[in-house]
């Protein structure tokens, strides 16, 4: 089990009262606790395929999910991002907006935003309190029948729909937590569906093969909808397009109804030419590095002209919104001297375009990996991929208990890397350390030019590196 927020800053305010910071001490309190009662529930990787629990919970809160418009966002990679840029698009057009988002990176807090900003540590208290009761019963309900409670996923479901219902909110962007037809915010009917590149994942869960997988996915796509589909391998598109015929859904597909025209890297990030079905937007910056991240825009964009109509958006207020478009923990650079990135990369595919987008954006010639992955994930793929931009990997293990044994993931590493480029500790503090030392060491200048560390493998093990560095 991740221990991620209780090794979560107090949030003193500078200049706060002695008042003040003994209030946001106790809300703190207040919110480990209710961490500690969610994160006591079936985990979020635990899926129960049935929507009855969070539809049970809803209908008793009085269907809080229907009182705004929705964007749900699916794939493999690239989810987060995308859904990142929808909702600051949206909130430039001046509406209030709802994001949901999995998993965190500090604290539980951060799944759950309105108009950009987290729900505070008492506001995340408040929802968790107004809907408890008639979580516990449901919780009952379900157990009497032989059935499990609602998992933590399912409540952090709950919980963000009402609290965008309470806040109000005019459109809720809703990230998918794992696959989508049995995902807990499949209950939301989203007016668009965006499918980002699906890849093999979540086999356990998924399926093993493409198509299985995209059918799970493509069960978000609603009647009536509109789907908007980054390119894909042909039989997962197949599948998307079988389920929109099946549902009289409109599909906008990447490569013939929009598609990135042109990109060039920029300092901080790169100039984008993206065509979408109704118009052209030129040089517009993004502070995000990576082809793939150029995609997610375009995904983002053509997902909100949809939603606002089908019409071309005001391309000063796109300049605007896509220039503060942040995705934390994707080729982040959290140190400098040596530079130190995270990168939540956690499969084959992401881990492609991570090596990418290093290869684009920066000029190492001497990078070090921190490396933790996941159990249940294919680490020999991930590891391969990795391979041509590590000059050394260091091998540890994250907070969570699904993380991968160091001395098996190590033996796997040396197969890969070769046992003269692999180094493993137990502890993420000192592999760190001992990342940063190899680093230094390439760098008989001292100046940190063109050397520096990598940390990857697991969204949980950039989650606790960022806050070993202060990011947290």
């Amino acid at each position: 089990m991740s221990t991620r927020d209780d090794r979560r800053p107090t949030g003193k305010r500078s200049g706060a009262t002695a008042r003040e910071k003994a209030e946001d001490a106790a809300a703190q309190e207040s919110l480990r606790e209710v961490y500690g009662h969610i994160m006591a529930r079936a985990p979020e990787h635990d899926i129960d395929p049935t929507l009855d629990r969070v539809r049970r919970v809803l209908e008793l809160l009085g269907d809080p999910h229907r009182a705004y418009r929705a964007v749900h966002v699916t794939g493999t990679n690239g989810k987060s991002s995308t859904a990142r840029v929808v909702e600051r698009l949206v909130r430039e057009h001046g509406l209030r907006t709802g994001l949901f988002t999995s998993p965190h990176l500090t604290s539980v807090t951060e799944r759950i935003q309105v108009d950009g900003e987290p729900l505070s540590a008492r506001r995340f208290v408040e929802v968790w309190e107004d809907v408890a009761p008639y979580v516990g019963v449901v919780d009952r309900e379900s157990q009497e029948a032989g059935g499990p409670r609602l998992s933590f996923f399912e409540v952090l479901t709950v919980m963000a729909l009402a609290a965008f219902a309470d806040a109000p909110v005019d459109v809720a962007v809703v990230e998918v937590g794992l696959g989508g037809t049995w995902d807990s915010t499949n209950v939301v009917d989203g007016d668009v569906a965006v499918i980002t590149p699906v890849a093999h994942d979540h086999e356990r869960w998924l399926g093993s093969t493409l198509e299985e997988i995209a059918g799970n996915k493509a069960g978000i796509v609603k009647d009536g909808a509109t789907v908007v589909v980054a390119e894909q391998e042909p039989e997962v598109l197949e599948v998307v397009l079988d389920r929109a015929r099946a549902v009289g859904a409109r599909v906008l597909r990447e490569g013939v109804d929009l598609e990135v025209a042109q990109r060039h890297v920029a300092v901080g990030g790169q100039l984008l030419d993206l065509r979408t079905p109704v118009a052209l937007y030129t040089e517009i910056f993004l502070p995000l590095h990576g082809a793939h991240q150029a995609h997610n825009a375009l995904l983002g964009l053509t997902a909100v002209e949809t939603l606002m109509g089908g019409r071309s958006l005001d391309g000063a207020l796109v300049e605007t919104a896509f220039a503060d478009v942040s995705s934390p923990g994707r080729l982040e650079v959290v140190r400098s001297s040596p530079a130190v990135l995270v990168d939540a990369a956690h499969n084959a595919a992401g881990a492609e375009a991570l090596v990418a987008a290093l290869d684009e954006a920066f000029d190492f010639r001497h990078l070090v990996g921190v490396v933790g992955i996941m159990g249940d994930k294919d680490a020999e793929s991930l590891l391969s991929a990795l391979e041509p931009v590590l000059a050394e990997v260091v091998i540890t293990r994250n907070s969570s208990d699904r993380s991968a044994d160091v001395t098996d993931l190590a033996e796997l590493a040396a197969e890969v890397f070769g046992e003269d480029r692999v180094r493993s500790t137990e502890r993420l503090d000192e592999a760190l350390q001992i990342a940063v030392d190899l680093a230094e060491a390439a760098d008989p200048v001292g100046v940190g030019t063109g050397t520096g560390v990598l940390v990857t493998g697991s969204v949980v093990t950039v989650a606790d590196a960022r806050i070993l560095l202060g990011r947290g």
